[in-house]
């Protein structure tokens, strides 16, 4: 529980990326190539928060940048799909 109390700033920026990413999907729902790169923008920084992140607790690995890239590539591959499909 302490180590989650130390890094509660990280996960509060995480959860402020995500949720401006989500209200900028929503507030921009009339302009489909704003709101993907709206999704874009919001992937982008989750990886950019994942590499800064694992940097500062130095643990840090090729691996670990993978895994942010392809989470953050699935999600726009469903947010693409779901804005191109409506």
């Amino acid at each position: 529980m302490k180590k989650f109390t130390k890094d509660l700033p990280h996960y509060l920026s995480l959860f402020g990326i995500l949720l401006a990413g989500f209200a900028g999907l929503i507030l921009f729902s009339y302009d489909k190539n704003f709101q993907m790169s709206v999704a874009l923008a919001t992937a982008g920084a989750y990886v950019a928060w994942g590499i800064v992140h694992h940097a500062i607790h130095k643990d840090l690995y090729l691996e670990t940048i993978v895994e942010y890239i392809a989470i953050a590539v699935l999600g726009s591959v469903i947010i693409f799909s779901l804005i191109i499909r409506a």
